[in-house]
């Protein structure tokens, strides 16, 4: 069966992704039967989607980019679930023969089980022959290499073979010749993976991603400020909201092949399409589908280029969609659909000039502007209760639960708040008034108090007694005198410094291409530095030393270096820096935001990053909207703000009153409220919100509750996180589960419960579901994905009777 990539509108084009729906034999990891199995399929349903030509010619139906996702990740789940026999059986087929000499790529079943599926419930014996004449070992001659495999990476290399073959079937359908050989190297890629039990890792001449700056994200929200910032909040919202559907738009289109532009593109166009076309299929279109392949967002990883290409025929798409797709947007958001012809128009003036400055690296709208746009975007996601909102490009890794709530913020827009924010009137005039104290107090000016040295160090930056600079050596471009000379004076400070390093080795480093070194320069002579390597690829930038010269230390030098390094990273995209810290630099790098605490996957970066013996790994997560080098001047300036709001609020409430009399005359006690001056302070009389009684739990009429569990029960089946559950736990399937589980339950045996009308009270409904989820936690360990869906099912479950008022914890 056939699906098509589409947008969020599923506007669609260019390749398709065909996915294999069920298994048909049981050897699909050998070349001749995976043609075998492909053809039986196409036999069963031969005109249900048509052909993957690799025209835009049709468009898919609705919802078919999730629908295509969900039948992965179904499928995943199915094989993750299997009895470990069976994926043993489902691995052998794409296992080398360990036996010596034999060139066996994959054991395939013998001639009577060849048509039988090992994904339902053929389970081969491990000692039966693998059919192939050249081979003739046993089933466990294939698997000898898996003892001690993890579940994990068992379920991971499953995975990948799921990915291996819906591209090989989508290779068999699609008619574009370079679109099949970018399937056939990502087939041959994962493959291989499969049989070394390696992270797929794309290497070549396409290079890393992103592969032109500024991307066209940053570009078009550059735009937005660049043309319209001129106008209201209200309309300049609406302008972002036109740039972010344009770019989910772009983020879902499916690209024409290069054969079908031939006729509309010069030569020099045509051969960069060609490139940039590729680089979509394999960095961009196909791990949408195939999640053992690293993801990236179409917006994200290329620029003006590519955009030019195909700008005019993409809009012209989403113009049409629009008009058709009028009447579906919701009244709110139908002037998108009216502004969206202007934006286009515009856009495409700054897309063909030359000298706009959208496309300058440098180019950068106002912090204001983004921080507002930020707050707007937040308090658009605060205001929609029970969706998940990805329009940022990043997206879920399919298996893993998408219904991920955060945790509940307090409503300060409710009366039963006591909290409000300070109109902006007042922290301007407190902002002047901290300026106003420190122009009048001339000596805090010429000798300020407790200033930071990195505010020492921004001044001589700023007076241009310091630089810094990222220099590095090329092999394909001249390097011009200066930055020789500044490399070697950096090979001098990393040899004095780090005397336990080989000199040979920093020399090694510091003059590899693919090394860059931050420069601290002070009279043209390098200070300090950090040498690094980007891997934009894997997300992450490894350090490999940091130092500066013993006469210039304890000076903040290495603070603001640092800080530099992560504003570098954060421009190119990279959000994770790794590196490895001997036991005098731990304390270094914990000062400056890193952490013992690996928050990126191993995968992500071993094979990767240089290992030394008797150091300590550690992880720096970047935030893309924090400015390091200015962050600890503005934290400064907000505590002295606050400082300001304080010493204002103390003065309008400093005043003696009389002590209380009343109980000398006799009374007992008196409200609170009557104390004076306790409101005048700012104190709020505690409002207890009255408590509810349960009117579904005393319900004298037992339909309505009825209903209501119906609906929860409804809600908490419809849930990601809930396929472990849905049915009963089968003997066959976990042989010991009910030697450890006494009371099982499950969500298919509390509906039949629910419908015999077993449910007269909320706590026996509870209770059922409570089993559900203790019985779980019981049977499996905390590092499962089990474990994981029933902590996630539980809370959701939890949020579903609390809006019903059936939740009183």
């Amino acid at each position: 069966m056939t699906y098509a990539n589409s947008n969020k509108k599923n506007m669609s084009g260019g390749s398709l992704i065909a996915l294999k729906e069920d298994a048909i034999d049981g050897n699909a990891g050998s070349n001749g039967n995976v043609n075998q199995q492909t053809h039986q399929q196409q036999q069963q349903q031969p005109q249900q989607n048509g052909p993957s030509s690799g025209s835009a010619s049709s468009a898919p139906a609705e919802g078919t980019r999730q629908n295509s996702l969900q039948r992965i990740q179904q499928r995943k789940q199915k094989v993750f679930n299997l009895p470990i026999s069976q994926k043993l059986a489902k691995l052998s087929m794409y296992s080398a023969c360990q036996a010596e000499g034999c060139r066996c790529t994959g054991w395939k079943t013998p001639q009577e089980n060849r048509h039988r599926d090992v994904e339902s419930s053929y389970c081969p014996e491990f000692n039966e022959e693998c059919r192939n004449t050249n081979c003739r070992h046993t089933l466990q001659s294939h698997i000898a290499h898996l003892d001690g495999i993890s579940g994990v990476e068992m379920n991971n290399l499953l995975g990948a073979i799921i990915d291996m073959e819906n591209l090989f079937m989508s290779m068999q359908r699609v008619d574009d010749e370079d679109t099949k050989k970018v399937y056939l190297y990502l087939f041959r890629l994962l493959r291989q993976c499969v049989i070394t039990r390696q992270q797929a890792v794309i290497r070549g001449p396409l290079g890393d991603p992103p592969f032109e700056s500024p991307c066209i994200a940053k570009a078009v929200y550059s735009f937005v400020f660049y043309k319209y910032h001129h106008l209201s909040p209200n309309e300049l919202q609406t302008m972002t909201e036109v740039a972010k559907t344009f770019l989910n738009f772009l983020n879902h289109y499916n690209f024409e092949p290069p054969s079908l532009r031939k006729a509309d593109l010069k030569n020099e166009d045509a051969s960069t399409y060609k490139i940039n076309y590729t680089r979509w299929l394999v960095f961009c279109h196909v791990p949408a589908f195939c999640n053992s392949l690293r993801h990236f967002e179409t917006s994200l990883v290329f620029g003006r280029t590519l955009l030019r290409t195909v700008f005019q025929y993409m809009a012209q798409q989403l113009k049409k969609k629009c008009i058709s797709e009028r009447d579906r947007f919701p009244a709110d958001k139908r002037s998108i659909i009216t502004q969206m012809p202007k934006f286009l128009e515009a856009l495409k003036g700054e897309l063909l000039k030359d000298e706009s400055p959208i496309w300058d690296q440098t180019y950068r709208p106002p912090s204001a502007f983004l921080m507002q746009q930020r707050k707007r975007q937040q308090d658009t996601a605060t205001n929609v209760s029970g969706t998940v909102n990805n329009a940022n490009g990043k997206r879920a890794n399919i298996g893993e639960p998408i219904h991920k709530r955060p945790k509940k913020d307090v409503d300060r827009n409710s009366g039963d708040s006591n909290y409000e924010d300070l109109p902006d009137e007042t922290v301007i005039r407190a902002m002047k008034a901290v300026s106003e104290s420190k122009a009048i107090n001339k000596t805090e000016i010429l000798f300020p108090v407790n200033v930071s040295r990195d505010e020492n160090v921004k001044a001589e930056e700023q007076q241009r007694a310091i630089e810094f600079h990222v220099v590095g050596n090329s092999l394909t471009k001249p390097v011009d005198k200066e930055t020789i000379l500044w490399l070697l004076g950096l090979q001098s400070v990393f040899a004095h410094q780090l005397p336990e390093m080989p000199r040979e080795y920093i020399s090694q480093l510091v003059f590899d291409t693919k090394h860059k070194t931050l420069a601290l320069i002070k009279e043209n002579m390098p200070i300090g530095g950090i040498c690094f390597r980007p891997f934009p690829s894997q997300g992450f930038t490894e350090i490999v030393f940091c130092a500066v010269t013993m006469s210039e230390q304890v000076k903040g030098y290495g603070t603001h270096l640092m800080n530099h390094l992560k504003d570098y990273s954060i421009q190119k995209g990279v959000l994770h820096l790794l590196t490895y810290a001997d036991c005098d630099a731990i304390g270094y790098f914990k000062k400056q935001g890193f952490s013992k605490d690996i928050k990126l996957a191993r995968p992500v970066y071993a094979g990767f990053i240089k290992e030394y013996d008797g150091a300590t790994l550690m992880h720096c997560e970047l935030h893309p909207s924090i400015v390091n080098t200015q962050f600890i001047s503005v934290i400064r300036r907000q505590s002295e703000i606050l400082k300001e709001l304080i010493a204002e609020r103390h003065n309008e409430v400093q005043k003696v009153r009389p002590g209380l009399t009343c109980f000398k005359e006799g009374l007992p006690s008196i409200p609170v409220e009557s104390i004076p001056g306790l409101r005048d302070i700012g104190w709020k009389p505690q409002t207890r919100a009255p408590r509810t009684s349960r009117p579904l739990e005393e319900s004298t009429d037992p339909e309505k509750l009825a209903a209501s569990f119906a609906a929860v029960l409804q809600a908490v089946r419809h849930h990601a996180s809930a396929w472990p559950f849905l049915k009963p736990v089968t003997a066959a399937e976990v042989p010991d589960y009910y030697d450890h589980i006494k009371y099982p339950m499950d969500l298919k045996t509390m509906a039949d419960r629910l419908k015999r009308g077993y449910y007269v009270t909320r706590r026996l409904f509870m209770a059922d579901m409570a089993h559900i989820f203790s019985n779980c936690r019981f049977y499996n360990s905390p590092e499962t994905e089990y474990y994981r869906c029933a902590n996630n099912l539980e809370r959701y479950f939890q949020t579903k009777m609390r809006e019903l008022g059936l939740w009183d914890k």
